[in-house]
């Protein structure tokens, strides 16, 4: 999707990608489906999925294959891994790839603005172009001093990122986060920070990054951008989007609808929680008929 905006008149263009697979196929339709009807007209949705998987997810936005986003040295196995030959020690688990998937994706793309999406994220608000870029700039999320030491995987990932793009490690706490949804890069920053990894390391960016046993696309962005580009005109500290982590069924739909703003467009209710499709659906209905009602009452005032 294009439309007139940015710098000099520039067109800005927009696109949502989503890794996924089969355990998670009626998420990512109901993720496509908000897409459809949220996104601006004409927005493409790729979803990048194992070749295995594509016929099932056919008619589920622009469907790719997940082999042409990854280097011909990785090799699938059993157990949604894959062994690198370039670095054949430890095998890479399917985290890290759909990881390395995002960064070739956004790498590739010519447009303005990639939004990364997960497929237990579902649009609730309507979105455009203009929602994450504003005067020629992508929005940038940056939680300040939000990672403490009760996140010690967060602070591995910081770790890891800094040792990644050359950056001294950072004693001090507590630090930023940068992992949001949906997450708004731009894919020019994306070329020159696995650029920079692969002058830091010595080593094709996916090698060096498969070779993590933890890794975070987003806490690599957010340390690249803040620490080597000196941070961003356009950021913000909120994810437009809430919430829902715990690794328990979903049921408080009242309670978790309540913390709703009207500047959020999206919600989440992790895959990992266990909640049945049913369930997740009549919560999501409810969400929809509560900020429809939200909205209503905002046009009377």
């Amino acid at each position: 999707m294009r439309h007139a905006g940015g710098k000099g008149g520039i067109m800005t263009s927009l696109s949502v990608v989503t890794p996924s697979y089969r355990p998670d196929l009626e998420l990512c339709r109901d993720l496509n489906l908000s897409v459809r009807r949220f996104g601006p007209s004409g927005v493409a949705h790729h979803v990048i999925v194992p070749a295995a998987d594509r016929k099932a997810f056919a008619g589920i936005g622009d469907v790719h294959a997940v082999d042409g986003y990854l280097p011909r040295s990785f090799v699938h196995i059993p157990g949604n891994l894959w062994v690198n030959l370039r670095s054949p020690i430890l095998p890479v688990r399917g985290w890290i790839a759909q990881q390395l998937i995002k960064l070739e994706f956004v790498a590739r793309s010519q447009d303005s603005v990639v939004l990364l999406v997960d497929s237990d994220v579902t649009f609730i608000r309507p979105f455009s172009a203009d929602t994450f870029h504003r005067h020629g700039e992508v929005r940038f999320f940056r939680a300040v001093d939000a990672i403490h030491a009760g996140l010690p995987r967060h602070i591995c990932w910081h770790r890891v990122a800094r040792e990644l793009l050359g950056v001294r490690s950072c004693d001090r706490m507590p630090l930023n986060d940068y992992i949001c949804w949906p997450m708004a890069w731009d894919p020019s920053v994306v070329r020159s920070m696995l650029r920079r990894v692969e002058e830091v390391t010595g080593k094709p960016w996916q090698t060096a990054v498969a070779s993590q046993r933890h890794f975070s696309e987003g806490i690599l962005y957010g340390v690249y951008v803040d620490e080597i580009l000196g941070g961003m005109p356009y950021s913000e500290n909120t994810m437009l989007c809430v919430n829902y982590y715990d690794e328990t069924p979903f049921e408080e739909i009242e309670k978790f609808a309540s913390y709703i703003t009207p500047n959020d467009i999206a919600v989440m209710i992790s895959a990992k929680s266990g909640t049945s499709l049913a369930s997740r659906r009549r919560a999501l209905a409810a969400i929809a008929a509560s900020v429809g009602a939200d909205i209503h009452q905002q046009g009377a005032t």
